[in-house]
């Protein structure tokens, strides 16, 4: 290890780095919590936004947020290298430099602050419109999925419903539960103006992220209703992401989670018709053709939006149906699952980073993988991307957007993670990220 005191500007050459991508998933800076005093590390960057194009020149700079009565000490590492190969330098009063050099790419690079908590990051990407995905897109691809779909359509439609007590009576909502040809039905929350006129809405399908038993995993009434009231009125629909009862009680979704759906995401890897994705992309389909085929659909706008897996589910959704006319994805996963076959880190949830054969899963996982089934969507797409995301990876995700053909606005966000977890951001992230996707759906249901 090579330590330089004193005040120091630590220069990389970025190059020789890029040279190496296939191997630096992220360089890691850690801070000695017994000299640290500061609350936040605060990244800087030429770009706002964290992308950069081949050549340009790149410079981090790290600073502590509060005033310092010491200095801060810094070790810097890259993931993969060498155990001995890192240098440590000292942070004192104004913004330091972290890092220089001129970026080359495709490629991404992290920067992390530790010292024990969360203490600081940010992440650049580098030509992010040349990500390709990294497996090859079956021959057969649409072949089978319009085999799907045609079955789909042949189940005659069964539907069964309950009406849910709610305090607005300008709306109703109904727990619904609708059959289809995956292993589960269709289960979840419906709601509509009860004026509403034929040929007058749109419709609005909102996706869970992962999990099974955890409150954000549950269809809820209020969430249908939400987007039910947004704009002019819709044809909402609050989709439950493995066709589980709704309003059970914690011990039902938690039973789930540690048995029938334990690790649900990695069943069936090896073989593609009993891939688990399969089914909730044919709950999802299902329920674009229940809502479509109600009256007051307007025949034109189809907005699907969630985050995560709910994202991903977004995503698949504009691929598989050209219906789809709207997509807000927030972070969204499975999206160019072999990344690691590619240098680089795979989406959630890694399937290639399992023990399970390879060639059997590049047999059946590529049908399901978001970078291939959004090919040639012109669906507009909103998409919220964290660089410092390493569950949906911002290389992965755009590996996938760069295969639709129609209107993008991409919010890259060099601060964001797959969650929010630095508060020092969350004023600026609520003002310039969150507030104008929220614009976005209302303005686009009016």
């Amino acid at each position: 290890m090579l330590c330089i005191p004193g005040n120091v500007n630590l220069e990389i050459n970025f190059e020789d780095l890029m040279k190496l991508s296939y191997l630096i998933p992220a360089i890691i800076l850690f801070f000695n919590p017994y000299i640290s005093k500061a609350q936040y590390l605060v990244f800087s960057q030429p770009h706002s936004n964290g992308i950069y194009r081949s050549g340009e020149f790149i410079s981090i700079n790290a600073a502590p947020d509060t005033p310092r009565s010491s200095d801060t000490l810094i070790i810097i590492t890259c993931r993969n290298f060498l155990p001995d190969s890192c240098t440590s330098l000292v942070l004192r009063g104004d913004a330091n430099k972290v890092y220089n050099g001129i970026a080359r790419g495709p490629s991404t690079v992290i920067f992390e602050g530790s010292s024990g908590k969360f203490m600081g990051s940010t992440g650049i990407i580098i030509d992010p419109d040349k990500f390709r995905p990294s497996t090859r897109r079956p021959s057969d691809f649409n072949a089978f999925w319009k085999k799907e779909k045609n079955e789909l359509k042949a189940l005659p439609e069964k539907v069964t419903s309950s009406p849910v007590q709610q305090s607005d009576s300008d709306y109703v909502c109904l727990d619904i539960e609708l059959n289809c040809t995956g292993p589960k039905p269709v289960r979840g929350y419906f709601a509509k103006p009860v004026s509403a006129k034929p040929g007058t809405l749109p419709i609005v399908i909102f996706f869970h992220a992962a999990g099974v038993s955890g409150d954000w995993c549950r269809s809820k009434p209020e969430i249908a209703l939400k987007y039910a009231s947004m704009g002019k009125g819709a044809l909402s629909f609050d989709l439950n992401a493995h066709g589980m009862l709704n309003g059970q009680p914690d011990s039902y979704y938690v039973d789930l989670e540690n048995n029938e759906l334990k690790n649900y995401a990695l069943k069936g890897v090896e073989d593609r018709n009993s891939v688990y994705f399969r089914g909730m992309y044919l709950r999802l389909l299902r329920t674009i053709d229940f809502l479509a085929s109600m009256p007051e659909w307007d025949g034109k706008r189809i907005l699907v939006t969630g985050e995560s897996q709910g994202g991903g589910q977004a995503l698949a959704a504009a691929g598989l149906d050209k219906r789809v006319s709207a997509v807000v994805a927030i972070v969204p996963a499975m999206c160019d699952w072999g990344g690691s076959l590619a240098g680089r880190k795979g989406s959630w949830p890694y399937p290639f980073d399992t023990d399970n054969d390879i060639e059997k899963m590049l047999k059946a996982l590529p049908y399901y993988d978001v970078a291939h089934i959004l090919k040639g969507s012109k669906a507009t797409i909103v998409a919220e991307i964290g660089l410092v995301d390493q569950t949906c990876p911002s290389s992965a995700i755009y590996s996938a957007l760069n295969q639709a053909k129609g209107k993008k606005i991409i919010y890259t966000l060099p601060y964001r993670g797959h969650h929010m977890t630095q508060p020092f951001y969350k004023e600026k992230w609520e003002k310039e990220i969150l507030q104008p996707i929220d614009d976005f759906i209302t303005d686009y249901l009016r």
